[in-house]
């Protein structure tokens, strides 16, 4: 008679950190394979949507409910949908090439929408309820059972949330749960002089200091895992009124469906260029890996470059961790340092750290600090009134009439300023556009028209392909005048070619009136 067995399940409840390589909890699994020390038999990755930044009305079983239990994916201030179709098709692609990547280690990955708890408690229940248990095709009794779940630490208010009720579903259940540290970013916090949160600096200058030479800071990446256990033979069913499809495209579909009702700036398309610049951004960790080696072997990181948008445009891979900040800076010391044959052609090649290796490094760093700023700050970073508690600045809201026509007018690229307009549009039609360009059009929002800076932050959460929590809102806060250190200077009428492609100047709908320069300092 075959002797029962018992599946032993550990939980890989998964966020930003979409990628094989340098992910510290697949990492530690497989070591564990490979030492068979192993506590588990079998691992079971689960991703959720959730619902707090996506619509979740497109996977409703039509059979089971009409309406979604939660309520509608939308900002605070404004109102505007949370996530909007370029970042939506982004995230797809990349959850789902995570998934087979995993699938080609030996493991899998659950996708879900609702609420991570609420996913999670529903897994918990299934098993501890007995429900996939049974006998098998030889004959013998199995049984499952959940030994722990894990999951990696983020920053964000909601974020935090979330961690708490993990925290909270698993010790009602009685299953361990382990917080892992979050290692995507250039500096490792550990290597960092701050006791606590508070001891972070308010400048961005001091913080730079501290962390000593940015070439040698940054920890070394962790290898691709050999293998992982299997998914367990029993997965636990979307809860209802949802169904998940199986497919890419209909994830996509999914996700893109209530966004065809949320018609928020449809004019643009009637005044930008028919032929729309391609911006390339597909989602995963393979695509992220071949915009780096593109950047170095086309020699955007050489001595000699004078492109125009010296951005890596790597930002939409790191938001959700399909590559890390310490993967990055690997690939510039091998460039460097001669430690690789790509780029060998390109000036710069084998002759050390030059300026534009420095600043991607310095660029890294910033949102690093930013992280911790959100760290330091928590809901602050929302508040109008900013991390500097500045209660004196009088601001215009959305409820007079004007100030309604001054805020759609900037969602539609139509103030009057080419080189803002220039990159509204950009931003709407691809969900891009440069660091430098959002700078502009954020100053010119808080601090020229001087309207509540949460609207245009929620407008680029909207918009942007590569938003990311602290590094919209910390930007948006020192853009706004309201951060801890500002002090930038910008005149948004320049860079005429750009301008030209995205801004008919036959155009007389904008209002001519506002076209001037902004200069401003802090």
């Amino acid at each position: 008679m075959a002797s029962d067995t018992t599946e032993r399940i550990l939980i890989y409840l998964v966020r930003r950190e979409l990628r094989i390589t340098d992910n510290p909890i697949l990492h530690h699994i497989s070591e564990l394979l490979a030492k068979d020390q192993a506590p588990f038999t079998h691992l079971l990755p689960v991703y959720v949507f959730p619902a707090r930044q996506v619509e979740t009305c497109g996977f409703l079983n039509p059979a089971t409910a009409t309406a979604s239990p939660y309520p509608p994916a939308r900002s605070v201030v404004a109102g505007f949908p949370r996530c909007g179709p370029h970042r939506a098709k982004f995230w797809a692609e990349s959850v789902w090439e995570f998934k087979k990547n995993l699938e080609i280690l030996g493991s899998g990955l659950v996708i879900r929408v609702g609420r991570i708890d609420e996913i999670l408690e529903h897994i918990l229940d299934d098993f501890q309820q007995g429900r996939g248990d049974g006998v098998a095709g030889d004959g013998h009794q199995v049984k499952r059972e959940v030994i722990g779940v894990w999951f990696t630490d983020e920053e964000g208010v909601a974020e935090k949330t979330d961690e708490r009720n993990v925290f909270r579903v698993a010790g009602l259940k009685k299953v361990p749960v382990r917080k892992w540290k979050d290692e995507k970013y250039l500096v490792d916090d550990r290597d960092l002089p701050y006791m606590t949160p508070k001891d972070v600096p308010d400048s961005f200058a001091e913080f730079r200091m501290t962390a000593g030479s940015l070439r040698t800071a940054s920890r070394k990446p962790l290898p691709r895992p050999a293998r992982l256990p299997p998914l367990p033979k029993h997965i636990p069913a979307q809860p209802v009124p949802f169904e998940v499809p199986d497919t890419l495209a209909d994830w996509i579909a999914g996700l893109l469906k209530p966004l065809r009702d949320a018609s928020v700036a449809t004019d643009i398309a009637t005044r930008s260029p028919t032929s729309v610049p391609e911006h390339t951004y597909i989602g995963g960790e393979a695509y992220a890996l071949e915009r780096l080696e593109h950047l170095i072997s086309h020699g955007s990181i050489s001595t000699t470059y004078a492109g125009d948008n010296r951005s890596t445009s790597l930002a939409a891979w790191l938001a959700l961790g399909c590559i890390t900040a310490r993967q990055i800076n690997e690939y510039l010391l091998d460039f460097e340092d001669g430690g690789t044959t790509l780029g060998q052609h390109v000036d710069g090649y084998s002759a050390g750290e030059n300026e534009r290796t420095a600043g991607i490094r310095t660029e890294l760093l910033w949102r690093d600090y930013l992280r911790l700023c959100t760290r330091k700050h928590g809901y602050k970073l929302f508040r109008l009134e900013g991390f500097k508690s500045d209660t004196e600045r009088v601001w215009k809201y959305g409820d007079e009439p004007e100030t309604k026509r001054q805020i759609q007018r900037f969602i539609e690229g139509r103030t009057g300023v080419p080189d803002v307009d220039a990159a509204l549009r950009e931003m709407y039609l691809t969900g891009y556009t440069s660091e430098s360009q959002r700078y502009r059009a954020a100053i010119y929002f808080g601090r020229q028209l001087g309207i509540d800076w949460r609207i245009g932050a929620e407008w680029f959460e909207y918009c942007l392909i590569d938003y990311d929590v602290s590094g919209n809102w910390g930007s948006w806060q020192y853009c706004a005048g309201v951060a801890n250190d500002p002090t930038w200077e910008f005149n948004p009428l320049r860079r005429g070619g750009y301008v030209a492609t995205w801004v008919d100047s036959a155009d007389e709908r904008a209002p001519q009136s506002n076209v001037r320069e902004v200069q401003l300092s802090r």
